[in-house]
């Protein structure tokens, strides 16, 4: 830990002394609004005006980040903290993040429809408040992450207050459908589709955000028991088919709810990398999200891949994605991890090792994907194995980091 924090100062001095200390906006948005596939629109007055920038290059701060910088914590104490780490990711180049704020049907934000998160112990003051204004400080945009289907447990549900709209109809309704322990809304219900808008247009209207944002979590089992009475009922012939047309319609009406409150607001998916586990196993149909209008502005798939994995090559892997999208309105942005420095990839056949062998992974693949014309940005998963993670940070504050502000500014 002490030699991490050494080459993080000596990381942090460098930029300092040789660099601006912030990314550059890569437009002036000031009177126009630049939206992520590149057209401009005349801003509507008295709307807010979303930053948000052609090329994207973001990170993802996940709702365990907030067991160490919110719980127990003062307001002053937590602003601090998210201004530091919000610093870190401007100076490795980083202009657009995706902040958990919905991970359980829960809120890290004051709501009326649900309950706080785990980690929001002193609800006096307003988490998300105080980080968008600290990201739209340094010039970096602010995108909401929620997980649209993953609820609480049994447990969780019993001990909740119904002050909660959430909490009073769903705790008997039986709408919920458990899963490994954990309940999970069911997007075959048209209940769940008005829960999780009503949940967005909530953020969208009371807060400055610049976009929503969703990643991999749709069904969560390929059991027919999950659904199967409300797949007879339905009368479809296919269940896969039928659970994919749930997921789109769910997908479509959140795209259309963001839209409701600003027309200038994006909405993003990030779903895993390999594209037949979303179609066949989370019944996530990124085909169709990414080859019609009206499903998402932009998709980041999960490239958590090396080179050398054996199912899922990462050049490949990206190709793939690339081929397949052919909506005008969807921009394409690469999703890498920094987690697995240091450590054996267990699914990766051959390339189990590479993450072990090799500390320059990432910044090549960031090197490829800036060159690559088709795509429209990188982001990285996540802060806390960027920076913080005693194993994968060390790698990263030893020149990754550098590597990669350097191909980003």
């Amino acid at each position: 830990m002490k030699k991490a924090a050494v080459l993080f100062a000596l990381f942090v001095l460098v930029i300092i002394f040789t660099m601006d200390m912030f990314p550059k906006r890569e437009e002036n948005i000031s009177d126009e609004y630049s939206d992520f596939s590149g057209k401009i629109t005349m801003i509507q007055e008295g709307r807010y005006q979303p930053l948000n920038y052609r090329y994207q290059k973001g990170m993802w701060f996940t709702s365990m980040d907030y067991a160490e910088i919110l719980a127990g914590k003062t307001e002053d104490e937590f602003s601090a903290e998210v201004r530091r780490r919000f610093q870190n990711a401007c100076m490795m180049g980083i202009n657009t993040v995706y902040v958990q704020v919905r991970a359980f049907c829960d809120a890290y934000y004051p709501s009326d429809i649900f309950p706080p998160g785990q980690y929001y112990t002193d609800t006096s003051f307003d988490p998300l408040k105080i980080m968008i204004s600290s990201a739209h400080s340094l010039g970096m945009s602010f995108h909401a992450w929620i997980n649209p289907l993953r609820s609480v447990t049994p447990e969780e549900l019993n001990i909740l207050s119904d002050s909660y709209s959430f909490v009073r109809d769903y705790r008997d309704s039986g709408l919920l459908k458990e899963t490994d322990g954990r309940f999970w809304l069911d997007p075959s219900y048209s209940e769940t589709v008005s829960l999780v808008c009503d949940g967005v247009r909530e953020i969208a209207e009371k807060y400055n955000i610049d976009g929503i944002h969703i990643d991999d979590y749709f069904y969560p089992t390929t059991e027919n028991s999950f659904d199967n009475d409300e797949f007879i009922r339905s009368g479809a012939p296919d269940i896969a088919v039928w659970r994919r047309e749930n997921t789109s319609c769910l997908v479509g009406k959140i795209y259309k709810t963001v839209k409701s409150v600003n027309p200038q607001l994006l909405f993003g998916i990030s779903p895993q990398g390999n594209i037949s586990q979303n179609m066949d196993v989370q019944y996530a149909d990124v085909e169709k999200w990414t080859n019609s209008n009206g499903y998402c502005d932009y998709i980041v798939p999960q490239i958590y891949y090396g080179y050398e994995n054996s199912e899922c090559p990462y050049t490949e892997t990206v190709a793939a994605w690339e081929n397949m999208i052919k909506a005008k309105d969807v921009s394409l942005v690469v999703g890498l991890c920094t987690y697995k420095y240091g450590s054996t990839d267990e699914w990766a056949g051959n390339g189990a090792d590479e993450w072990i062998n090799r500390t320059d992974i990432v910044s090549k693949q960031t090197a490829d994907i800036l060159k690559d014309k088709k795509i429209n940005g990188v982001s990285f998963y996540s802060y806390a194995s960027t920076f913080e993670n005693p194993v994968s940070s060390e790698i990263m504050l030893g020149g990754e980091i550098q590597e990669i502000r350097e191909l980003l500014t």
